[in-house]
């Protein structure tokens, strides 16, 4: 019985197929001790304020980051709370929900430079970021808003999930 013949258009497709599986079992070795449960449904669940550190520099939930909640009074950003998030890179319960979720302008601080010194991250002195604000607006206080916030030594983004 002759050999199969492996011709260029064959060859990318298993090399693809064979790499995502050497890749695949590489990431499920080295997952982070954070993501071994999904979170739980916002299926029938009251409004609320919510978010997600994820440290895109490490591949891992921002697990420890420490933030600051605050809400424009007009004037100024007032503090409303400081809180560490948990393994998961989230919090334990919402930022806002019931009673204290309004609608107005708020911002997340997240200390980002004392975030990596405290996992031995070897950054630049000074570092490019110190701390991420990220500033947002909360009009109709029926819908609910995560905010996924993603972030490594030199950039972040963020978008809005609910």
């Amino acid at each position: 019985m002759a050999s199969p013949t492996l011709t260029r258009r064959a060859f990318l497709p298993a090399g693809l197929a064979l790499g995502s599986l050497a890749a695949g079992t590489a990431v499920a070795q080295n997952a982070p001790a954070g993501l071994t449960t999904a979170p739980v449904s916002q299926l029938n669940l009251s409004p609320r304020l919510t978010m997600h550190a994820i440290d895109t520099h490490h591949g891992s939930p921002g697990a420890g980051m420490k933030v600051q909640l605050s809400m424009h009074d007009g004037t100024d950003y007032r503090v409303l709370r400081r809180f560490e998030t948990n393994r998961g890179g989230r919090t334990d319960e919402p930022l806002l929900v019931d009673q204290s979720y309004q609608p107005g302008r708020y911002e997340l601080l997240l200390q980002v430079e004392d975030y990596f010194a405290a996992r031995g991250t070897v950054l630049p002195t000074p570092n490019f970021l110190a701390q991420v604000p990220v500033r947002f607006l909360i009009a109709n206080p029926d819908e609910r808003i995560h905010l996924a916030i993603l972030f490594t030594p030199w950039g972040y983004s963020y978008y809005r999930g609910s």
